[in-house]
């Protein structure tokens, strides 16, 4: 028995019908997954921009901080230098003065010629030599022949040794020195520098870490002490 055309057309619509809505519903998945997807790809590459950004902030954030540290650094050597140079500078004007005050000691005669006296026989007990020659100021002629006497004795009496003294009368030391005797001896190959200004610089030399301590106090960073 025949189909009626009517019913072969309702089957057919029936047929489109369940195509079309399991094509609804595929499309729907599709889209959803697609959506799924693309949310899922989105969170990646947003989560992996924002890491690129908090990578990018915190390297700037730590060179800055690097920066600070170096420039702070900097800073404080520059403040350390300056108040070492101040520091060698008030020491160098504690030695000018003192060697401005040396100059007045000279008009002092009498202890003057005692200092030239002591000068001399240190001098002499430095060379041990049996002939010496002795060089002063020019000004300082008689004053240092008239000790001589004394200053042989005193040396004679602590080496136990005899020496021939000659004051140079032609080769002198500088005027503007504010004192003291030059010793020489075997040709000037033997020489005792006991100028004032030569007996300050060794004093200097010997004084100066006390010196800094008693104008600045004890270096806390220094960790070995004589």
């Amino acid at each position: 028995m025949a189909i009626p055309d009517t019913e072969v057309e309702r089957q057919i619509q029936q047929m489109i019908q369940f195509i079309d809505h399991e094509a609804d519903e595929k499309e729907v998945e599709i889209l959803a997954k697609a959506d799924e997807e693309f949310n899922i790809e989105k969170g990646r590459l947003v989560e992996q921009e924002k890491q690129k950004i908090r990578a990018f902030y915190e390297k700037k954030e730590k060179n800055a901080e690097l920066q600070k540290k170096i420039q702070l650094s900097n800073l404080q050597n520059q403040a350390r230098l300056k108040l070492l140079k101040q520091r060698e500078d008030h020491l160098d004007e504690v030695v000018i003065k003192t060697t401005e005050k040396l100059r007045t000691m000279a008009n002092d005669v009498g202890k003057y010629q005692a200092m030239l006296q002591g000068l001399i026989t240190q001098g002499l007990c430095q060379l041990l030599e049996p002939n010496v020659i002795i060089r002063c100021r020019q000004n300082d002629i008689q004053l240092v022949k008239e000790v001589l006497d004394k200053a042989t004795k005193q040396y004679t009496e602590l080496s136990k040794l005899n020496v021939n003294i000659k004051v140079d009368e032609k080769n002198f030391l500088a005027s503007d020195i504010a004192g003291g005797v030059q010793l020489s001896a075997r040709d000037g190959k033997l020489l005792v520098s006991n100028t004032l200004e030569a007996r300050l610089d060794q004093i200097v030399k010997q004084k100066i870490p006390e010196i800094r301590t008693m104008l600045y106090g004890n270096n806390p960073n220094r960790r070995f002490f004589d």
